[in-house]
């Protein structure tokens, strides 16, 4: 059953939202994800008060009772972000005097941690403990070598399909992408080599990574298990994840001094400082590129 549709909201927020999607370019997700926000906003504010006539008080009790309700930090940041932007455009609309929320922001948001990666020792030993003959076990393999080789988020790579394997160019064309912006990643040549081998089995069309008994598309928790027993096969630690080895990707590509914007793109980020999160690989870096500028010639 379909489920019904939700009523519009008032004219300004629709506006608004049409706004993101014509002229921001926003992409679908990120308007529904705003629609949330500004829904959720409305419900909790009942009353004949529009939310750009509110005052910065009733959202900051607001706020403080999402906290209490056990919010992340990263949550509610995102909520002042879509409520800023829709009281500016409210302002610049000429329907209310001020932006009761321009400027303000939380103090208290706790700095992203550095991602969990493997070292090289620890990749190669995950990659030698998938060396098995057998169906099952070369699509593990493939689990294994698309989700380090390519950076590939879990969900991303059970998406995939034979048909986005981009034999000409030697490429993977990742189509349900977060945030909806597809990319192409170039498959390393030994990689390739061994989809290759594996389509030979697999047909031409479909999903690229199926299920041994029903045949039916490999799920998130299906490739947290591969991931998880492979790694126990090798002697690694418990907490490996299809993640650990995304972001191992992106680690090891750091270590070998290529570029940010480059490792951004290949890892579907929306801009290099989404990346930088990987820069604590080689803390010297910054200082030596610091010591290359010539300032033991200036006069």
């Amino acid at each position: 059953m379909t489920a019904p549709l939700l009523p519009p909201m008032d004219p300004l927020v629709e506006g608004y939202l049409s706004y993101l999607d014509k002229v921001g370019r926003k992409t679908p997700r990120t308007i529904v994800d705003v629609r949330c926000t500004l829904r959720r906003a409305a419900s909790a504010f009942p009353g004949e008060t529009p939310l750009w006539h509110l005052e910065l008080g009733d959202y900051l009790h607001w706020l403080e009772k999402l906290r209490r309700d056990g919010l992340t930090e990263t949550c509610l940041a995102k909520y002042l972000s879509h409520l800023r932007g829709l009281l500016d455009y409210a302002w610049r609309s000429g329907r209310s005097e001020r932006n009761v929320l321009d400027g303000f922001t939380l103090r208290h948001a706790p700095p992203r941690s550095e991602p969990g990666s493997l070292t090289l020792d620890e990749a190669e030993k995950l990659v030698a403990a998938t060396a098995a003959t057998g169906t099952t076990a070369r699509r593990d393999r493939l689990v294994v070598l698309l989700l380090y080789g390519c950076g590939l988020r879990t969900n991303e790579l059970c998406a995939l399909d034979v048909a986005d394997i981009n034999r000409e160019r030697h490429e993977l064309l990742v189509m349900h992408a977060k945030g909806d912006r597809p990319r192409a990643i170039p498959i390393p040549e030994a990689l390739y080599t061994e989809l290759l081998a594996y389509l030979l089995d697999h047909g031409k069309r479909g999903p690229l990574l199926k299920t041994s008994a029903k045949g039916r598309r490999l799920r998130a928790h299906d490739v947290c298990s591969i991931v998880r027993q492979t790694a126990e096969r090798a002697g690694l630690r418990e907490n490996i994840t299809p993640r650990t080895l995304r972001h191992s990707f992106a680690t090891h590509l750091m270590d070998r001094g290529v570029d940010l914007a480059i490792i951004a793109s290949l890892m579907g980020h929306r801009s290099p400082q989404e990346t930088g999160v990987y820069l604590h690989v080689l803390p010297a870096r910054t200082e030596a590129a610091v010591r290359t500028l010539p300032i033991g010639d200036l006069p």
